[in-house]
């Protein structure tokens, strides 16, 4: 998978040990990252529906089981590209079919930026003084090759679809 510009050993170090102390704790902080996301875009939370209920408010949304259960998979996402880091490739056919699912639900790619600004501010709450602007932007480099890879899937799909 091209990243771009590739992870140095000391970021691909960054991210593991600032990992290593939210991983424990998926769905609490899952929760922040989430809570965050409806902050800056309210209009995210339609997307969110199970059985066909609308959720009323972020709130509701945020403590209902299914979507805990969608928090425990982002964070096991996020947790296999920490895993991977070495070699992000292996992640691509998983990671393309991601974007083609979130794409078929209604996902539009512009709302990955706001998701990534989500997962920077989760990780500064959740590490306090270690989130330091190095680790800042080694978690860059890496949620935007992931999402490189995610919107590759948007661009595999057929006009129409």
């Amino acid at each position: 998978m091209e990243s771009g510009v590739p992870l140095s050993g000391r970021q691909r170090s960054l991210i593991r040990e600032s990992w290593q102390r939210v991983s424990g704790s998926p769905v609490q902080h899952g929760l922040v990252l989430f809570t965050r996301l409806f902050d800056l875009d309210p209009d995210l939370l339609p997307l969110f529906q199970y059985n066909c209920k609308q959720f009323a408010s972020p709130q509701e949304c945020l403590s209902a089981p299914e979507f805990l259960d969608h928090i425990r998979k982002v964070m096991l996402v996020i947790d296999a590209a920490v895993s991977h880091l070495e070699n992000l490739s292996c992640l691509e056919e998983y990671l393309c079919n991601l974007g083609k699912k979130h794409q078929a639900v209604g996902v539009k790619v512009e709302s990955f930026s706001t998701v990534g600004e989500s997962l920077l501010y989760m990780l500064e709450k959740c590490l306090g003084t270690a989130f330091s602007p190095d680790v800042q932007e080694a978690w860059s480099k890496l949620y935007s090759a992931v999402v490189k890879a995610m919107q590759r899937g948007w661009d595999t799909l057929p006009e129409g679809n």
